[in-house]
């Protein structure tokens, strides 16, 4: 049925209060004090609840106070709120209104784009910390109704591109100018990892913008520190200039909230955090960061599965995800989390998806706080806005009742004092009504879905009639129906009025015939039938738990760790006691013995009889688990793979089934120079931090060949383009390095009385990694193929001072593993890969055991998320060439990358007081035919065989289940 709803947004009242008094008037200026009673009402006030019966004295666009006595004054113009529930109004603080759009990114393709623009800014153009939104504010119409019609009645306005975005203006959504409506001209700074519409190549990656913003903090703070500055950067001055306002931070999961803090809590910061709607996943884990955060109403669509060939394609987390996330809020209010909600990315759903969240647990209090108190308190004009005190901003919501019940609505909006009608509470009219139209008798009923008037025909039973229709505008003063009652006689076209009751008036039938009309109100619609969808019912119980890690293969607990003894298995130590059959005991994630009929106490015990026990698996080089694997800047180590740890890859799971139990994430091999490593074990389901190895050793990617000199991009303008220039790179990386270096001992060598005068040298993270190479604290991993850049590399560093750790690939290692050998760099390497690439063309399957018989730590790895899950049965393969034994080949997958990662006093090996990292096998761990039973990590079975076919059936259960529960919410 078509509708119309007439004169809903007209403003009844235009209030000249604060206005620009520099203005010249056209006409008769106003200056009247503007002096309003809202009387009668129920208002709300935070911190003490609902007020009956109140009067809200307005003067001047501000609130002077809010009355219980119900008297009124003389001088102030009574506006009768009987039956109204008056709230502060609603503040947003993620909006562009009255900002131009941000430009959209230009797709990326062909030669890099390096410089940034010729501006006086930053030398990267993502950094746009000198855009001030106030200087580029415009209100806007349009925007301004939709606002008001949620109840907003002031915004946080921000132009969002960059990953420096400049200072927003706080302003209010009425119909003032820009010098009226701005209440702060610069009220907050704001950032993301976002690059937004920068044509500058760099960054490309979210933890190239990581390393973006962490590189422009100590800009800033070098930059501030010299009072004549060395160059003109208004982008660095406005970063300064800013850092004493509210600083917002826009990221996009619960991962990136998680990152945000970390860079936060190294320069000092105090983010306040737009989430994602995901952020219950980790609610914890977010509370343990003590940030504030705003929360979008953005609840996910429920996914395509009318088709279950389609549905195959939906993840069982998508599944979960659109159950579970309209009771984000909620789960976030019981985590302690201190949380605004915004309007950004929920559009005409907020106010459903909000009241949806109040629906599914959230605190009516805090969800309105949300909204009022709580953004106000963080940009700090709680003296202004977020409630109703005098003094105030006379911005407030007038709804037909409570907020949140089912049936209220917002009615008005007033921005600063200035009244703005959204609706005009004609759904007391709702019910069954009676129509005499000439001769004619019809039997309606009026309903208002989603607020809206809707007119039906029915028959004495109250069903709709067939092939009837009404079409109806209306609004507070007029009415016009269109009815069709499925007869040919045509329609009935009725005009008319409100009247008590009902509406009465004129009209004309079908026929031209002029007849008089009345619908009057006969009685109320039935109770319809409220059955919801489980999510949308209000229950202490979640439909479902929230899973540690929220994807398949998550549990709603986490396993513990185990004191347990595995007796009379296979036991593949790696060590000089050799392979076995005995005991093992384990004590507080630690081996606490091997031997023959140990005493365990009270402990689990494991029968291994014909298993096979062997250490953890070890993969030197994997790229799983990542958001992101390439920076491409020639020289990029400033940026670090711990920042973008993915803890729920489905990878880390597999991998576990396979026997991995750690792994060094590298960067990819796009540059010469990547970033810098991250080496975790597999803790499935834990956060990203909590997957890293304590005190490991620091690591960095280098790369040589086809890739670092883009050989593949024929466009490509990137320096270098030869491996000779790829060996320049190096030199003069750690050149500067050593000079960098040496202007630090030039200025830490003054005297306190000299640094007065000097200036302290510019920290550098891309410096500062190179620095650590050379001064033997961070270790490299070297992307290898060809000798003659292998060799290169080692007289290279040779000539610095410091040795390659690892070349990894080193498919031409057999050719020069003497030398290797001799430079102390360890070899870790594929298994039979080869002629994938031009430059692997002299690849052969004995690279392993003839680099091994040289002497060289040999190990294999993966660089795939598929190979990753069998690499014993590509140690299993060394066996075969190169008649390596079979401990050793076990060692090229366990103990040996375990001493390339320089991590072998603690991981590797079955030995007392090494980690409790095993695996228990069901057949001889290098046979194609072994399954690991069951992965320990620390003594924790993150992986049991059992255990993993319940997980199967459970999640073919909760799919099941859920794609039901969406056919039904949409039959």
């Amino acid at each position: 049925m078509r509708f119309f709803i007439i004169g809903l947004a007209t403003m009844l009242m235009v209030s000249p209060v604060l206005a620009q008094e520099t203005a010249t008037p056209n006409g008769i200026a106003d200056n009247r004090r503007n002096a309003l009673a809202l009387t009668g009402a129920t208002v709300y006030l935070p911190g003490q609840g609902y007020q009956e019966n109140a009067t809200v004295f307005i003067r001047d666009g501000r609130v002077v106070e809010v009355s219980d006595s119900g008297d009124t004054r003389d001088d102030f113009f009574v506006v009768d709120m009987s039956g109204k529930y008056l709230y502060p109004g609603f503040i947003d603080m993620i909006s562009g209104y009255g900002l131009p759009e941000p430009a959209r990114p230009e797709q990326r393709g062909g030669a890099e784009v390096l410089q940034s623009s010729a501006q006086a800014f930053n030398a990267n153009d993502a950094i746009r910390s000198h855009y001030r939104a106030v200087e580029n504010f415009t209100p806007d119409t349009d925007r301004g109704d939709a606002l008001r019609k949620l109840g907003f009645g002031a915004v946080l306005s921000h132009h969002a591109d960059g990953i420096a975005r400049g200072t927003s203006a706080l302003v209010t959504v009425g119909n003032h100018n820009a010098n009226e409506a701005i209440v702060i001209p610069d009220a907050a700074a704001h950032y993301s990892f976002d690059k937004g519409s920068s044509r500058q190549t760099v960054p490309v990656s979210l933890m190239g913008s990581v390393a973006l913003l962490r590189q422009t903090y100590l800009d800033a703070q070098w930059f501030a520190a010299q009072e004549q500055r060395p160059f003109v950067d208004e982008s660095l001055e406005a970063w300064i200039r800013s850092q004493s306002l509210p600083q917002v931070m826009v990221v996009d999961n619960w991962h990136q909230v998680l990152t945000a803090h970390d860079v936060a809590q190294e320069f000092g910061a105090d983010y306040i955090i737009r989430a994602g709607n995901d952020a219950y996943q980790q609610a914890e884990a977010l509370a343990a960061t003590g940030a504030r955060m705003i929360v979008p109403l953005d609840y996910p669509d429920a996914p395509d599965v009318a088709d279950p060939f389609v549905a195959d394609e939906v993840s069982f987390a998508e599944l979960k995800h659109w159950e579970l996330a309209p009771f984000n809020l909620r789960l976030l209010a019981e985590a302690g989390i201190e949380f605004a909600v915004t309007s950004d990315g929920a559009g005409d759903e907020f106010w459903s998806n909000l009241k949806q969240a109040v629906a599914n647990g959230l605190p009516e209090e805090t969800a309105i706080a949300s909204l009022t108190t709580v953004p106000a308190q963080m940009l700090g004009v709680e003296d202004r806005l977020g409630h109703l005190n005098s003094g105030a901003l006379a911005n407030l919501v007038v709804s037909s009742g409570p907020l949140f019940d089912e049936t209220s609505r917002v009615l008005e909006n007033w921005v600063r004092g200035e009244r703005f009608v959204l609706a005009t509470g004609m759904d007391q009219r709702r019910g069954q009504y009676a129509l005499s139209a000439g001769n004619q008798q019809l039997t309606m009923t009026l309903d208002f879905p989603n607020g809206r008037p809707e007119f039906t025909l029915v028959d004495a039973s109250g069903d709709e009639i067939d092939d009837s229709s009404v079409d109806a505008s209306v609004s507070a003063e007029l009415i016009s129906l269109t009815i069709t009652d499925g007869a040919d006689a045509g329609p009935l076209r009725l005009s008319g009025w409100p009247v008590d009751n009902g509406w009465q008036g004129s009209g004309q039938t079908a026929a031209g015939e002029m007849i008089d009309w009345r619908l009057r109100m006969t009685g109320p619609l039935p109770d319809a039938d409220t059955a919801t969808p489980e999510q949308l019912t209000a229950s202490g119980e979640l439909p479902s738990p929230v899973l540690y890690p929220f994807s398949a293969y998550g549990s709603e607990s986490l396993p513990g760790q185990q004191d347990m003894i595995i007796r009379n298995a296979t036991v593949w130590t790696v060590e000089d006691m050799g392979t076995l059959v005995t005991d093992v005991l384990v004590r507080d994630g630690r081996i606490a013995g091997v031997g023959d009929n140990l005493s365990a106490g009270d402990v689990v015990e494991i029968d291994g009889t014909g298993k096979h026990l062997t250490p953890g698996i070890i993969d030197e080089h994997t790229h799983i688990a990542l958001f992101s694997i390439n920076e491409i800047a020639t020289n990029s180590s400033m940026v670090r793979m711990k920042d973008v740890v993915d803890s729920e890859d489905v990878n880390i799971y597999r991998n576990l089934a396979g026997g991995v139990v750690a792994a060094q994430q590298l960067h990819g091999s796009a540059n010469p120079i990547g970033g810098q490593s991250s080496i975790i074990k597999f803790r499935w389901g834990m956060t990203p931090d909590n997957l890293a190895i304590d005190d490991a050793p620091a690591f960095i990617k280098f790369a040589l060949g086809e890739n670092v000199k883009r050989s593949t991009n024929p466009a490509s303008i990137r320096y270098p383009q030869t491996r000779m220039g790829v060996e320049q790179v190096y030199v003069n990386a750690f050149s500067q390095a050593r000079e960098y270096e040496q202007r630090w001992n030039t200025y830490n060598n003054l005297s306190t009385t000299q640094r007065r005068n000097a200036v302290m040298p510019r920290r550098d993270l891309v410096h500062e990694t190179m620095l650590e190479i050379l001064e033997g604290e961070r270790y490299v991993t070297n992307h290898s193929y060809v000798q003659s850049e292998i060799n290169m590399m080692m007289e290279m560093a040779e000539s610095f001072g410091f040795n390659i750790n690892t070349f990894t690939h080193i498919l031409e290692g057999y050719k020069v593993a003497d030398k290797m050998a001799s430079h102390g760099a360890g070899g870790s390497t594929f298994s039979d890969w080869w002629a994938f690439k031009w430059e692997v063309r002299y690849a052969i399957p004995y690279n392993a055991a003839l680099m091994q018989q040289a002497g060289v730590v040999v190990a294999l790895n993966s660089d795939d998320a598929e190979m990753s899950r069998r690499l014993n049965q590509e140690a299993g393969k060394m066996v075969k060439y190169g008649n390596v034994s079979e401990s050793d080949a076990l060692k090229m997958i366990t103990l040996n990358p375990a001493k390339l990662l320089h991590l072998d006093d603690r991981m590797g090996s079955i030995r007392e007081g090494k980690d409790a990292d095993l695996v228990l096998w069901d057949d001889h761990p290098l046979s194609v035919y072994a399954q690991a039973q069951t992965t320990w990590v620390d003594g924790v079975p993150y992986f049991d065989r059992e255990r993993d076919q319940q997980l199967r059936q459970n999640i073919a259960d909760e799919r099941a289940r859920i794609i039901a529960a969406i056919i039904s919410e949409e039959d």
